[in-house]
């Protein structure tokens, strides 16, 4: 019995991997977060598959469902949105499956910032403009921020910064970000990036809190800011330059 840890992608149901869905399609029991993994993933369940939905479980619940699964011989098909890796809740869940000895695997799924990247249009990396991305998020109601790792110390680097659950604190993200970025920094907002309801909003500093509040934009959304949102003069890559050469070595 092997509990797999699945990133079903960022809300569009077809945004998962091969694997991932083979996977959800070959487990007895599916767990998944109710409030954001779209509820077309679990028609790839199989017949008879028991489904939990974790959204109101905590901790102690959860592992006590996956711990049931590997009593009875089950594997899990452990669902979170987006991509496990990043502000999952995933390694908590490892630790303790650590502890009871079951043995777990993790499927990669496309990341809220990548599928928000697509909708936008836009490369977040671009040549002489800007080659770091800087995933973040804020501490308003979730676990406080390590030290030095708040926005007026991450922003120094002027790199291209994606917060993640901070579009309900986004006055005070952009008094923090305003220092280092300055005002008329670019911005987007995407919020349910994929989803049939998806929201765009494209702006600066000095305009991006007032569209959000114009919006109705609560959560389920990615701030970017930087310069590459809007950058249209840059050099071309090495990648693909006629400089380059492509012979290769024997």
């Amino acid at each position: 019995m092997t509990v797999h840890f699945i990133g079903a992608g960022p809300g569009a149901a077809d945004l998962i991997t091969v694997r991932g869905q083979h996977l959800i399609a070959t487990s007895p029991v599916c767990l998944y977060a109710g409030a954001l993994v779209p509820v077309e993933v679990l028609e790839w369940c199989p017949p008879g598959a028991q489904k939990v939905d974790t959204a109101n479980l905590n901790l102690d619940q959860i592992t006590a469902e996956l711990s049931a699964a590997h009593g009875a011989g089950h594997d899990v098909a452990r669902l979170h949105s987006g991509d496990p890796s990043i502000y999952s809740a995933m390694a908590e869940q490892m630790r303790r499956l650590d502890i009871l000895d079951i043995p777990y695997t993790v499927t990669p799924g496309v990341p809220a910032f990548a599928a928000a990247a697509a909708s936008l249009g836009r490369e977040l990396t671009v040549p002489g403009v800007g080659q770091t991305v800087i995933l973040t998020r804020t501490s308003a109601r979730a676990t406080p921020m390590p030290p030095g790792e708040d926005l007026a110390t991450l922003g120094q680097s002027q790199a291209l910064m994606v917060l993640h659950l901070a579009v309900q604190r986004i006055s005070a993200v952009v008094a923090e970000l305003v220092p280092n970025y300055g005002i008329g920094c670019p911005v987007a907002v995407v919020a349910y990036a994929s989803r049939p309801d998806e929201v765009i909003l494209r702006g600066t500093l000095a305009s991006i809190e007032e569209q959000v509040r114009e919006a109705g934009v609560k959560r389920t959304a990615v701030i970017i800011v930087g310069r590459a949102l809007t950058a249209t003069e840059f050099t071309d890559s090495h990648l693909y330059s006629v400089a380059r050469s492509r012979e290769t070595t024997p």
